[in-house]
């Protein structure tokens, strides 16, 4: 014969079970909960059982530091070179060197001021290949990194040819001189404090004297 007992339970012993659980459901919030989850350790607990090891703040470089952003306009490709009405010198379609200019190497820095632009270039035959490579010490700049054909007479509306229009505080690549003239940068600084532009060159080109 099997009997089927019942526990029966006062009011009294029901409020001390949730009591109990209440308190134990603190104890591990406080000690476990909050110094893995939230890093916050009131007692010392997460630390001393190791909890707080859990935690994992912001990385840094998740943080934004809103104060560097700029508004920069979107950059279309109807801006690259030089207006369409300006007409691409015949001196373009000239034949490479047989013998292009040694290979050399420098480093140069140029101060682009606060809110103004300025230009750095060098000189490279036709098919001259040219590594490359600058960053600011602060800050981002606008560049338009362009070439202008090399002509005996050139007229008052130069052409030149964009090869790469942006935004940025570093940037590196290869450049194939598509003609004879000179090559480079224009870099615009729309900040409040001059910015130091370093650009190293390695390849077949001249620096200007």
């Amino acid at each position: 014969m099997t009997t089927n007992k019942q526990l029966n339970l006062t009011k009294g012993q029901i409020l001390k079970s949730l009591l109990i659980a209440l308190l134990i459901g603190a104890a591990v919030l406080v000690t476990a909960v909050l110094p893995a989850e939230y890093g916050i350790d009131p007692l010392g607990t997460g630390e001393l059982l190791g909890f707080s090891k859990l935690y994992q703040g912001k990385n840094e470089s998740e943080t934004i530091d809103t104060a560097s952003i700029l508004n920069f306009n979107k950059i279309k490709m109807e801006k690259l070179g030089s207006p369409q009405n300006t007409p691409k010198p015949s001196e373009a379609n000239n034949p490479p060197p047989k013998v292009q200019y040694p290979n050399t190497q420098d480093s140069i820095e140029v101060i682009v001021p606060a809110k103004k632009g300025i230009e750095y270039k060098f000189k490279s035959l036709k098919y001259g290949s040219i590594k490359y490579e600058w960053a600011t010490d602060k800050g981002i700049v606008y560049i338009d990194f362009h070439g202008e054909v090399k002509q005996e007479n050139p007229p008052k509306n130069v052409f030149y040819e964009s090869y790469t229009l942006a935004y940025s505080n570093n940037m590196a690549g290869t450049l194939t001189a598509p003609f004879e003239g000179k090559h480079g940068w224009y870099f615009r600084n729309e900040t409040n404090e001059d910015i130091v532009v370093t650009i190293r060159l390695n390849g077949q080109y001249v620096l200007f004297e």
